[in-house]
């Protein structure tokens, strides 16, 4: 095993395509100290509005505090939302020239509504159709584009169900990729899930494993587990399969060997975006030459560090680094 700090630094500068759904994160803030008489609720009283990257964007602010160089690319809208998406993408100097902006798009808009540090209700403003065949071809274009002029160490495939990753564009990037001998790391949906044939790495958690392979999967019960692993082999020949076991930690197949990594002990507030967090420190181990075990390993402990914070945010390197060199 090489040493921790090699590890990490050789995250640095790694150029990744982040391709996905793109979203805004926003999150209202206050207290409760009362129910409303209208209605069994409680009455939020107004603090703060925060907006922030989520989605693929979040991917790529993970990536972005590992120390790596991430390509945002997607099908953006050309509504008031959109403004603001581009803006926090600017302020966050993330790369965005493989964005391609469509009239018919419509920003995705998650607004969480927190209450004494919990949150209490989330309302969703989407539109998830799949996008048009010119949108597919040109987004399908850009990509390689930006593999020919830029040294592209792996495609991540972060999938929302939000309609820009659709059966036509995953096959043709995965096709392209593996000509390219270029790494493709999904983090799936229930939509396509048995589209990413050939992908190097397939992270569902365990409730899209279960949703996807249409099985009744349980930790506790270990053989219909591994028969829905064996399924997403069988149908998709991915190097790597990856789940996500929530608060039994995490689980990788190399085609040989099983390895289940328990979780570490954590003071979870919430597990939003810790999902974004997992398939970006597993992508950049991927690339950067780990083992397996040592994806996995890495990949668990930055899940947990993300879900002691509220709200959707990025790892931090420093910690992850430090928890590392305490564990493995």
């Amino acid at each position: 095993m090489a040493s921790i700090q090699s590890i990490f630094d050789s995250f640095q500068g790694k150029k990744i395509i982040v391709l996905g759904d793109l979203m805004i994160d926003a999150y209202i803030k206050g207290s409760v100290t009362r129910m409303s008489p209208e209605a069994d609720v409680p009455v939020v009283d107004f603090e703060s509005r925060i907006s922030r990257l989520g989605g693929a964007a979040n991917v790529a602010l993970n990536l972005k505090a590992l120390g790596a160089d991430p390509i945002l690319c997607s099908i953006t809208g050309k509504d008031e939302n959109a403004e603001l998406l581009l803006k926090l993408i600017n302020e966050a100097q993330l790369n965005q020239k493989g964005l391609i902006p469509y009239d018919e798009r419509v920003t995705t808009v998650k607004t969480r509504v927190i209450g004494n540090d919990k949150q209490l209700i989330r309302v969703d403003l989407e539109n998830t159709e799949p996008i048009s065949s010119s949108a597919e071809f040109a987004m399908v274009n850009l990509i390689k584009e930006i593999c020919e002029k830029d040294d592209i160490e792996a495609i991540i495939f972060q999938d929302y169900n939000k309609g820009v990753l659709t059966p036509g564009l995953i096959n043709q990037v995965i096709d392209f990729a593996n000509q390219e001998k270029i790494p493709t790391t999904v983090d799936p949906k229930k939509d396509n899930f048995f589209e990413y044939k050939n992908a190097t790495l397939f992270k569902p958690n365990l409730k899209e494993l279960a949703e996807g392979t249409k099985t009744e999967v349980s930790i506790k019960k270990k053989e219909s587990f591994l028969k829905a692993v064996k399924k997403i082999r069988e149908e998709l020949n991915p190097k790597y399969t990856f789940v996500t076991l929530s608060e039994h930690g995490v689980f990788i197949n190399d085609g040989e060997e099983n390895h289940f990594i328990d979780a570490h002990p954590r003071n979870i507030v919430d597990v939003s975006g810790a999902g974004d967090t997992v398939i970006s420190v597993a992508t950049l181990c991927l690339v950067a030459g780990c083992s397996p075990k040592e994806i996995a390993e890495l990949a668990n402990l930055s899940g947990g560090l993300v879900c002691e914070h509220v709200g959707v945010v990025p790892v931090k390197k420093e910690d992850l680094m430090k928890e590392a060199k305490k564990v493995m």
